[in-house]
């Protein structure tokens, strides 16, 4: 499994949780799960924007120099 693939699976049972304990009436709770569930997500969208830039950035060939 990749990381952005473990991250997203982690935000999804953040959130679920977060809902569950919602519907408990567990506010603060509720809110600390969420917003770790969101940080998971941002985390999962970084790590696949990244591996994405990677994959097109051009690559530098022998006979291509640095001069001007």
């Amino acid at each position: 499994m990749t990381l952005e693939r473990i991250l997203a699976i982690l935000s999804g049972l953040l959130l679920l949780i977060g809902l569950v304990l919602l519907w408990r009436n567990s506010l603060s709770a509720a809110f600390v799960i969420a917003t770790l569930g969101v940080v998971a997500w941002f985390l999962s969208y970084r790590a696949q924007l990244r591996t994405k830039m990677a994959a097109d950035a051009p690559t530098k060939t022998d006979d291509q120099t640095d001069e001007n």
